[in-house]
């Protein structure tokens, strides 16, 4: 077993350091110091296929051992591919919303377009396949936010909403996630270099 230290690590190294290892160990055991570090990689072990056990030791240290359940992994190529997690297809579009507010000048009219965007995303014949939520976007997964409804919908339609981690730790946030999951940066660019990105 791989042992691998990324106590004092930020976002998106852990993932990063655990997923080389991988390339050359069937398990390894990796130290974190907080939380959304045990989520993020926990996400990768399970997009992988492969078994994960989470100890906490104190606060600010996690253990994470990754390992398969019954036999080796596939090559690295292979790897990359299902760490991906999804099939590329000709129409395939995310959306990536990186504030409340849309466009820059008045907030409340910000405010409303975003609205008006995300509601007209229910509206397509075709969905976005995952919805990408950072800095300041962050807000629009909790609870106090008021695309919260469509965002749910959107969500029951297959479509995955995915909010960087670090910037929900950053605002107070991890525990007022209300819709979709926590992601980290590593898992953000890997979609946005594999799919036509929209922003608005």
């Amino acid at each position: 077993m791989m042992k691998i230290d990324a106590i004092g690590d930020a976002c998106p190294l852990p993932v990063i350091k655990a997923k080389k290892a991988l390339r050359e160990s069937d398990e390894i055991s990796i130290r974190v110091d907080n939380e959304i570090a045990t989520q993020n990689l926990s996400k990768m072990a399970n997009q992988l296929g492969l078994q994960v056990n989470v100890e906490q030791k104190t606060d600010e240290d996690f253990q994470v051992r990754i390992f398969p359940e019954d036999s080796l992994l596939e090559d690295s190529l292979l790897l990359d591919q299902k760490f991906q997690g999804f099939n590329i297809q000709e129409s395939s579009y995310i959306v990536v919303i990186n504030a409340k507010t849309m466009g820059k000048g008045d907030d409340e009219l910000g405010l409303a377009l975003m609205k008006g965007f995300v509601y007209s995303l229910t509206e397509q014949d075709i969905l976005p396949t995952h919805i990408i939520f950072y800095n300041g976007g962050a807000w629009l997964t909790t609870g106090e936010s008021e695309v919260l409804d469509d965002l749910k919908m959107l969500e029951e339609a297959s479509v995955e909403i995915l909010t960087c981690g670090a910037c929900l730790d950053f605002f107070g946030l991890t525990h007022q996630l209300a819709v979709g999951e926590v992601t980290n940066m590593y898992h953000i660019i890997t979609l946005m270099t594999q799919f036509h990105v929209v922003k608005p």
